[in-house]
């Protein structure tokens, strides 16, 4: 199995070691395996998980909610548990979305106001 140092992860997630740290001790990824030395070792599955989690992130999933996902795919929930979790943070996102547009659309017409 290939492993990569904790630096690697960090560049080939666009994270830093810290948040690395951070997403392990809030049991969001891992437990990571670590070295005779007691160093981290990531493999390909917690880079997976990693990108998993920071582009949940980027969505505007709160660490509670990632915790609860995480929770419900550990717990071998069923997969409508699975599908309705996403589907509820699909929805709340779509909203962000148009109250997004809309706000662009207002300032693109007092772009053209001023202009």
């Amino acid at each position: 199995m290939t492993t990569v140092t904790p630096a690697t992860a960090a560049d080939r997630t666009g994270v830093s070691i810290d948040t690395l740290r951070y997403y392990e001790r809030e049991g969001l990824i891992g437990p990571i395996r670590r070295s005779a030395g007691g160093r981290r070792e990531y493999t390909e599955d917690d880079l997976f998980w990693i990108g998993l989690v920071t582009c949940f992130r980027e969505a505007g999933l709160g660490i509670a909610d990632l915790r609860e996902f995480v929770t419900i795919l550990r717990a071998e929930h069923s997969p409508q548990d699975r599908v309705a979790f996403l589907r509820e943070r699909r929805a709340t996102l779509q909203q962000r979305a148009a109250a997004l547009s809309r706000a662009m659309e207002v300032l693109d017409e007092k772009i053209t106001y001023y202009s």
